[in-house]
């Protein structure tokens, strides 16, 4: 279990039980409680042991404590382990512990040699001394982070983790470094390899290119002859093809001819064509069987006959027609059936003779013979017959054809023999066309050849032209990359050293601060490395930037929105080259704004505890997503610990988050943010980040400031800049594209790549762009110049302003309220700017602009300051701007805050202390004060005049040291008279910068909500005494916002109205409402959210929406707890009592107005009360700065007190004639201001005061409020204004009734105070002391052994008592005493022996007895003692010296009981049972009622010493002191002290008691008598001491007698 697992402190009350008895009580349910009681039941029984539950139940404990392993991990930072260890005392008593200790120079070491072993990039030679260096790296850190930590308050710390990263990421580095290094220079080798064979082949390109021209010649005349034969064979080709033609003309009329004649016979047989079909068809009728029943008929009809004698005649063979045609003739031809079908269907029909035709005329003419007559007869014969008509009719069609067949026939024969010719004729062309093909292909082949030949020969030129070109433009580079692999080669040479340097430049120095980063860099690491036995190689002047980036990416930074100076450019580097998760310390809001700009879209931006933050981080874990969490606090949810400590599992696969596995991307990032300005996160959480302080820097703000200046002066000068600087970012980013472009492109080019004309060309292209930017790059710089010269002028304003932040920025040390942001500050810049006043002369418009901005962010910054803190915000600035402007010198400076006084020395003159004297010696040993000791001394008389004058800082100094500088002045001040520092510091500030930055008057509420918005919140810093929020409803009654109008909410925080508060701002938000959130320190765990509200409510809110938040300071930074968001957003506002009777009297008045003034109808007698009592409301405010002199107690006077006294001034002066003058002193005195007072004596100072200032005597014009300052007549209110700054003394303690001396103490205090925070705020640069330095527990051992040595024996009461016979009221008091002693001296006694135990070892350290270390540490008075003592003031070395005293002091008196001669009255625990017992000895003696009696006291003009024996009756006391006048001894009276002599002592009082009927009260001032100067509830007793004067001045004057100083 880890410290970070340790989510609450009660955690740790069951790891305590747990450790103590190996149980938790109550872990289990009883049912599993009964099942573990029975599993373990027969274990037990098989041991011999009763099985009850008890033992049962005993076993398991056992068991578990035997077996279970505790590993408790808890850092032992800050003194969380202590405490735990005391509260829960078995982590320690229980555990063995195991203190890992840092790890020494020889660790550190062997465990890197160890690594450095298996790196092999490394040569042997030279591991030992990077070992070597690496511890040394670390073990310098170290140093330098404590050195930090007391200079800069910042907490950074390394662990053997940061160790082990940091040889990790050398390791990895080494080898990335290694590769890149590699490859840029087979890049650049590549290159200058092309380039070089590039010139090479030149020459044997020109051998190659004149070859090649002497071929050409001979080609072109091959070809040149081929072009004459070619001309021959074609000429003899065109005479043949015009033959042709003629012929083809010929055979082309013919075939015309033949086409028309063969399209005449064929239409012709077309027409004979039927005849023949229905003759075949009539064939087809016939058949073998019709034609034998043809046959059988015996004598058939004529019509039958007459058809087969018609078919013996068209076939009669020859054209012998038969004789016999009769039926047997005819029957005897179809004899054979089937060859009479045959030669029917084979009968000739184209050629049937003449006679046949004749025969048959006379059968065709009978009307019968026909086909539809015959059919009736005979089916057979209707078939001859219609073959017979048929084939008659097709022959007659067929001999009109012939002769045209004929005819057609011979044009046929003509066609051919016309057609054979022109086949003779083309195939004699054809023979001539294919010689003519080969001298054609011959004389093409000719002429590609030598085209090829001419296309080589230039492309050879073009080549040789190209390498020339190539060779030639790149010839800068060849000289540039031959050098750049010079470099190359160099680095590699001495890579190791310096990837050594950037890996401890990377690892440890993100979180320092610029100047610490330069030491350890230039001042301790490199000189180290010098010193090593053996060196380690590394470049001489490496700067760790060039090796990491380039200017390309500084470039694309800063157009991404990244400062432009050298911290941020570092911070970045070591972001984007860090392998730990880095982590920003970013209060300004910088980096995040730049990182957001930088990844945009990819970004995944989660919060800490926002709703679902875990899932996202999940989804972009297994994405491999970048993730930044922002607004990180101190602590870490622990879930993400194994994120943090990217602490995967399953081979690097996943990574635990709470219960979940979850994939892990390797492509994962993480960046971390914080606003908090100086946050204090856990070692742990360091080794596992890479801090990186983002915290703007003074120059890089001066810049930011100077491009806003000169945007809002000269807005086309910073555009152009603007423009400008983009354009060179720009061009720095194209040409190293550019570079890398030409590079890759000739590297990965192969073969003869010279023929690339592409490649060259670009090549070309690229060398031109870049020549060309090259040139715009001069020309812009150029033009920079003018315009840095021309920006140049508003510097100082810019330097100015810069300044102004960072002493702004500082005040968080003086109080943890003064939180500013950079955001806000800017916005008061830019107002100021604008209210400067313009000038012609730009020269005095920059020094309007500083005095405005300066004035503005003074006024900025005041008003959200404490009255106290404000002049010292004011000299800190005022000495700032001095030194910036070397107007002072920073030695005088730092004796002026120092005060380095000389010890041991005695004042030579009365009128200054040793100690002042001590600083006159000091500053003599300077030139510029050299004789100063001797002059004071020479002149004394002149400077006893001017140290004891009241305001020494008004007057010249005397002799020549009148002419010295104003610093030198406040110098020799400082030691003469350090009460009036203060004064003269304002009076340095007033001189220096001009009146208006001391002058107390308040801004107006109205101007102030002005700047406010729904993004700035009003902040008002709550004083006793002082209600804020009236001003606000004021405010929103003149805007119309009310409680009425239901758009003004009031939330007073408290128990559960954080849910008000929340819906009250989200409804405001939406509806542009105002919200008041009073007292929210009251909800501190609430403060979180309501930081995360305003944030979200800052942006896309309604315009009208307004926050007023309110709260009480915390008493002490540790226990601040207001968020920086809120503070540093808000316009912050104390609302504290100015200070001073100036601005006091203005602020009373401040609250009434003209009408007020003329509301009364006694307007004489209501103004000049009414200005009285204004007066007495500033002078019982600003009373308060006097201490205890001032009022016993601190009362909250508000304005409420005045008003409500205004209003009953007039209720009464409005009813009764007369003015009431006593009735209205009771209620100012008794009611209004007297309702707060509890002190008795306040209350008379307060009565006082009022019949002194409100009598009769004031209107007759007679009453002064204060010496020099009479009460004004009638005026107007303007002229009461008027009259206070005309009339008022300046501040001065006779104002208000008192010495001067009153504010020495509270001055001197001031001062100190002052002086000592305005040192802590300067810049620091002290190197840590080596040795001579006391440990804590070494002083308080020798201090402890000391008092225990020194301390006395207590009294042994009963042994006293045996003495005494009598126990009069005396020795009672003495018992008292002794008893008392002896309570304080054993608690001492206990207490200082249980710490030397504690110390020893041999007791657990307590609380107790770690606040009594404390204390004797810090020499301070341990609280448990303060509780048995008696009240004191004095530190514990003075404590305790009194202590010793006072116990001498009993002793000597407890020695035989006798009354001293003198009684040291302070020596008692309780003074007053002394003084009773006066009384009661008196009474006892004289049998007088002891309630009837009262003590007189007369100031004797004796001494302790005179005196030798006490009086008959009462007793002599010494050791009095008085404050605020002193005792004349001469006259007997009290009169006006002596300046500087604050406190001086009385001579002996005799005291003896009286009856209180016989006391003289004339001339008395009843003085109070306390035991310390705290006053108030050490008041002992009242002494009535003579005064001439009226008492009433010592009661304004707060006299009074003190028992310690």
């Amino acid at each position: 279990m880890t410290d970070a697992q340790v989510a609450d402190e009660q955690f740790l009350v069951l790891v305590n039980d747990f450790l103590a008895s190996g149980e938790i009580p109550d872990l289990f349910p009883d049912d599993e409680v009964e099942n573990i009681i029975n599993s373990v039941r027969n274990e037990v029984k098989g041991r011999g042991l009763v099985d009850s539950r008890e033992t049962c139940w005993k076993f398991f404990i056992e068991r578990v404590r035997r077996q279970l392993k505790v590993a408790l991990c808890f850092s032992p930072v800050g003194s969380k382990l202590r405490v735990r260890s005391r509260r829960f005392p078995a982590i320690v008593s229980c555990t063995v512990i195991d203190w890992f200790q840092e790890w020494p120079r020889e660790a550190l070491e062997s465990v890197s040699l160890r690594f450095l072993q298996e790196t092999e990039a490394v040569e042997h030679s030279v591991k030992d001394s990077i070992s070597k260096f690496m511890a040394y790296v670390h073990t310098s850190v170290n140093e330098m982070s404590r050195l930090y930590l007391s200079n800069e308050r910042r907490y950074n710390y390394t662990t053997p983790k940061s160790f082990l990263e940091q040889i990790k990421l050398y390791q990895n580095l080494l080898l990335k470094k290694g590769k890149d290094l590699k490859a840029k220079m087979e890049r650049l080798e590549n290159g200058l390899e092309k380039l070089n064979s590039t010139s090479a082949q030149v020459d044997e390109l020109k051998a190659k290119l004149a070859a090649q021209e002497v071929e050409l010649k001979q080609k072109n005349d091959d070809a040149d002859k081929l072009i004459q034969v070619v001309g021959v064979e074609t000429e003899k080709v065109s005479r043949e093809k015009a033959i042709a033609d003629e012929e083809e003309q010929k055979v082309a009329l013919i075939t015309q001819e033949v086409e028309r004649k063969q399209k005449d016979c064929e239409e012709d047989l077309a027409k004979a064509e039927p005849a023949l079909a229905a003759a075949q068809a009539a064939l087809n009728t016939l058949n073998k069987k019709n034609l034998t029943e043809l046959r059988s008929f015996g004598s058939p009809p004529s019509a039958v006959s007459n058809v087969t004698a018609a078919v013996m005649v068209l076939m009669a063979p020859g054209g012998k027609i038969p004789k016999d045609r009769s039926w047997k003739a005819a029957k005897a031809t179809m004899a054979r059936v089937d060859s009479f079908l045959d030669s029917l269907i084979k009968f000739d029909k184209e050629n049937i003779h003449e006679n046949c035709l004749k025969a048959l005329q006379p059968y065709l003419q009978d009307p019968k013979f026909k086909p539809e007559f015959v059919t009736t007869k005979s089916y057979a014969a209707a078939g001859l017959c219609s073959w017979v008509v048929n084939i008659v009719r097709f022959h007659e069609v067929y001999c009109d054809v012939e002769p045209k067949r004929q005819a057609l026939s011979k044009a046929n024969a003509e066609l051919a023999a016309a057609q054979d010719k022109l086949a003779s004729i083309k195939a004699k062309i054809a023979r001539l066309n294919e010689n003519l093909g080969k001298l054609t292909a011959k004389f093409e082949k000719a002429t590609s050849d030598k085209l090829k030949c001419q296309q080589e020969a230039e492309a050879t030129a073009c080549t040789i032209a190209l390498a020339n070109r190539l060779v030639g433009g790149l010839a800068s580079e060849n000289v540039r990359w031959a050098e750049a692999v010079k470099n190359f080669k160099q680095q590699q040479s001495t890579l190791c050293g310096d990837v050594l340097l950037i890996t401890a430049f990377i690892s440890y120095l993100g979180y320092f601060t610029k100047k610490y980063r330069q030491d350890l860099l230039d001042g301790i690491w490199k000189p180290y490395l010098h010193q090593l036995k053996v060196p380690i190689p590394v470049t001489p002047s490496l700067d760790p930037l060039t090796m990491l980036t380039d200017d390309a990416d500084v470039a694309a930074w800063q157009n991404e929105g990244l400062p432009a100076d050298r911290m941020s450019t570092e911070n970045a580097t070591i972001l984007t080259n860090c392998e730990r998760w880095p982590l920003m310390v970013d209060p300004q809001l910088q980096g995040i704004k730049w990182i957001k700009t930088k990844y945009g879209e990819d970004l995944r931006v989660i919060r800490i505890g926002q709703k679902g933050y875990l899932d996202t981080m999940e989804r972009a874990l297994a994405a491999g997503e970048l993730v930044l969490i922002e607004n990180l606090e101190e602590s870490v949810d622990p879930v993400l610990g194994p994120l943090l400590g990217r602490e995967t599992i399953k081979k690097g696969r996943y990574i635990k988050m709470g219960d979940k596995e979850c994939d892990f991307h390797p492509a994962f990032r993480l960046i971390l943010h914080t606003k908090l300005a100086n946050p204090h996160f856990q070692p742990e959480l360091q080794a596992q980040c890479t801090l990186i302080n983002f915290t703007v820097t003074r120059d890089g703000l001066e810049d930011q400031l100077l491009a806003a200046v000169v945007n809002m002066e000269r807005p086309d000068l910073e555009e152009l800049k603007s423009d400008l600087t983009k354009q060179q970012n720009g061009f720095k980013i194209t040409l190293k594209m550019l570079e890398d472009n030409l590079l890759s492109r000739l590297s990965s080019a192969s073969g003869n790549f010279l023929e690339d004309t592409a490649l060259v060309e670009n090549l070309e292209i690229t060398k031109q762009t870049a020549a060309e930017i090259e040139e715009k790059v001069q020309e812009s710089k150029v033009t920079e110049a003018k315009i840095n010269e021309a920006r140049e002028h508003y510097r100082p304003a810019a330097t100015r302003a810069s300044l102004l932040y960072f002493t702004m920025n500082d005040l968080h040390a003086i109080h943890p309220m003064y939180q500013f942001s950079l955001k806000a500050f800017s916005i008061v810049f830019q107002k100021a700017i604008e209210r400067a006043s313009p000038d012609e002369s730009l020269a005095v418009r920059v020094l309007n602009l500083i005095d405005s901005i300066t004035f503005s962010v003074f006024q900025y910054t005041t008003r959200g300051l404490f009255e106290c803190d404000k002049l010292t915000y004011t000299a800190q600035v005022t000495f700032q701007i001095l030194l910036m402007s070397k107007e002072i010198n920073t030695v005088e400076l730092d004796f002026l805050l120092r005060y380095p006084a000389q010890t041991r020395v005695t004042s030579p003159v009365e009128f200054l202390s040793n100690h002042s004297w001590g600083g006159i010696k000091a500053l003599s040993s300077m030139e510029e004060f050299r004789n100063l000791d001797r002059d004071i001394e020479g002149s004394a008389k002149r400077w006893k005049k001017f140290v004891e004058s009241e305001c020494p800082e008004k007057e010249k100094f005397p002799q020549e040291w009148k002419n010295k500088s104003a610093l030198q002045r406040l110098c020799i001040m400082r030691a003469i008279r350090p009460d009036r520092m203060t004064y003269a510091v304002r009076d340095f500030v007033e001189e220096k910068l001009g009146s208006k930055y001391v002058v107390g008057r308040s801004l107006d509420f109205a101007t102030t909500f002005e700047e406010s918005g729904p993004a700035t919140p009003m902040f008002f810093i709550l004083s006793p005494g002082v209600d804020p929020l009236k001003d606000v409803e004021k405010q929103g009654k003149k805007l119309g916002y009310t409680f009425n109008n239901r758009n003004f909410h009031n939330v007073s925080l408290g128990q559960g109205q954080e849910v008000v508060a929340e819906q009250a701002l989200d409804l405001a938000a939406k509806e542009g409402h105002w919200v008041i959130l009073q007292n929210i320190h009251l909800v501190a765990k609430w403060l979180s959210s309501l930081e995360k509200k305003l944030e979200q409510h800052s942006e896309g809110s309604h315009r009208d929406f307004r926050v007023f938040i309110s709260a009480e300071p915390a008493p002490s930074p540790d226990s601040h707890i207001i968020p920086q968001g809120i503070l540093e957003n808000s316009i912050k506002i104390t609302n504290e009592a100015p200070t001073g009777m100036h601005a006091n009297l203005h602020k009373a008045l401040d609250n009434f107005n003209q009408d007020t003034l003329e509301m009364c109808t006694r307007e004489n007698e209501f103004k000049s009360i009414l200005f009285a009592l204004c007066y007495f409301h500033a002078l019982v405010a600003e009373r308060r700065k006097f201490g205890p002199q001032g009022w016993n107690r601190s009362y909250p006077f508000n304005t409420g007190d005045l008003t409500i006294s205004v209003n009953v001034l007039y209720n009464y002066l409005e009813a009764s004639s007369k003015v009431p003058y006593d009735d209205l002193r009771y209620l100012f005195g008794e009611i209004m201001y007297g309702g707060h007072i509890t002190d008795d004596w306040d209350r008379r100072l307060c009565k006082t005061y009022l019949e002194e200032f409100i009598k009769p005597e004031m209107l007759e014009g007679e009453l002064l409020l204060a010496p020099g300052f009479p009460l004004p007549g009638n005026m107007d209110y303007s002229g009461y204004h008027q009259y206070i700054d005309d009339a008022l003394p300046p501040e001065s303690p006779y104002l208000y009734g008192l010495h001067p001396n009153a504010e020495i103490g509270f001055l001197t205090q001031t001062s100190e105070k002052l002086f000592r925070i305005v040192l802590e705020m300067q810049p620091r640069d002290t190197s840590l002391g080596e040795g001579g330095v006391v440990t804590r527990e070494e002083k308080v051992k020798a201090l402890l052994e000391e008092m225990l040595e020194k301390l006395m024996d207590e009294f042994n009461i009963a042994e006293l008592m045996a003495k005494v016979d009598e126990r009069t009221p005396y020795v009672v008091v003495a018992f008292q005493e002794c008893e008392r002693m002896n309570i304080l001296t054993s608690e001492i006694k206990r207490s200082l022996k249980e710490l030397d135990l504690g110390l020893k070892g041999e007791l657990t350290m307590t609380s107790d007895m770690e606040n009594l270390q404390n204390a004797l540490f810090l020499d301070t008075v341990p609280e448990s003692w303060i509780k048995r003592a008696y009240p004191s003031t004095a530190s514990l070395g003075p404590w305790f010296a009194d202590l010793l005293t006072r116990i001498k002091e009993l002793e000597a008196w407890t020695g035989d009981f006798s009354l001293p001669s003198t009684v040291w009255l302070a020596g008692f625990f309780n003074p007053q049972s002394f003084l009773t017992a006066i009384m009661q000895s008196t009474a006892r003696k004289n049998e007088w009622p002891l309630d009837k009696m009262t003590l007189q006291c007369d100031v004797t003009k004796k001494n302790r010493e005179d005196f030798a024996s006490p009086p008959r009756e009462g007793a002599y006391v010494h050791g009095l002191f008085m404050e605020g006048a002193r005792w004349d001894a001469q006259t007997g009276i009290i009169t006006d002290a002596r300046l500087k002599e604050l406190t001086p002592a009385m001579p002996v009082i005799f005291i003896k008691a009286i009856p209180a009927d016989k006391q003289d009260i004339r001339s008395m001032y009843p003085c109070p008598v306390y035991k310390t100067r705290q006053r108030g509830p050490t008041y002992v007793w009242t002494f009535n001491l003579k005064t001439r004067e009226n008492p009433s001045k010592w009661v304004l004057a707060g006299v009074a007698l003190l028992l310690q100083i």
